[in-house]
């Protein structure tokens, strides 16, 4: 409590009010781009748990538990909203989220072990490389048809789950890319991403709860590596704008959705590296 003690009635106030505003946003993104929101999240959580005076050793750990924890109702509605539109590939969940799932543990089990400062630079990293990948990919580029077979399929469903794990994404972010890149139609890459944001924020945020528990220095009003104040305000937000976002994806062709996905990445890599210099 003393880190909210140090502040006014109205910085606080500012505070919630900023949270809000980042619900409303990372719901619509939610399912705009089926990034489950953990794009936006994280770096606003970081920036904010900077300003309040949270140790840097424990303030990542929070953004990213926090914002798993609050991807899991988000994820959940833009599944909802995509699959009504016929833009979820069940057969690629099926294939996938086994090896999505050892990703997951893998990542939790490191995300124990690595430093705030290493957490960040994942995440700037690989949203830059992905951001790049967006913008200047050329339009019917290809890797092949469909996913390959089951030692590659598990090669890139750990991959997805365990990087998204450490980054504290829904999963969108990276298998959005690359199922396009398999071929896959923009509009179904982005509903089945937010399925498998759904995979993998559940035991991904159970897995930062239980690894932050006892851990001191952690925001106020926090369990384990999850703050229920935040996931409180955000929470509501992403839920009543989930659905503004998924009949927005449809409204827009598909280049225009990957600049705008690409946009996103690159502002919050350039942010999250310069919170590391």
């Amino acid at each position: 409590m003393e880190l909210f003690n140090q502040h006014s009635g109205l910085w606080l106030l500012g505070l919630a009010t900023a949270l809000l505003a980042t619900g409303l946003v990372a719901g619509v993104l939610a399912g705009l781009l089926g990034v489950g929101g953990g794009i936006v999240i994280v770096p606003v959580l970081y920036h904010l748990f900077t300003l309040l005076g949270v140790d840097e050793s424990v303030r990542m750990h929070a953004a990213v538990g926090t914002s798993l924890a609050t991807i899991i109702p988000t994820s959940i509605m833009s599944s909802r909203a995509h699959r009504k539109r016929g833009s979820l590939d069940m057969a690629l969940i099926q294939r996938l989220m086994p090896s999505v799932i050892v990703g997951v543990l893998i990542g939790s089990v490191a995300s124990r072990f690595l430093s705030g400062a290493s957490l960040t630079a994942v995440f700037a990293s690989v949203a830059l490389v992905v951001a790049l990948n967006m913008a200047f990919k050329r339009d019917g580029f290809a890797l092949r048809d469909g996913l390959p077979g089951p030692v590659g399929t598990a090669f890139i469903g750990s991959g997805i789950g365990g990087i998204s794990t450490l980054m504290g994404i829904g999963g969108g972010t990276l298998s959005v890319p690359i199922l396009n890149a398999l071929r896959v139609p923009m509009h179904t890459a982005v509903g089945t991403g937010a399925m498998l944001g759904m995979v993998i924020s559940v035991p991904g945020a159970v897995a930062f709860l239980l690894n932050g528990l006892d851990v001191p220095l952690r925001p106020p009003f926090s369990l384990g590596y999850v703050n229920l104040l935040g996931m409180a305000l955000i929470v509501p937000a992403t839920m009543a704008t989930t659905g503004w976002g998924a009949a927005l994806a449809h409204r827009i062709d598909a280049k225009r959705l990957r600049q705008v996905f690409a946009v996103f990445l690159a502002l919050t890599s350039l942010r999250m590296f310069y919170g590391l210099a």
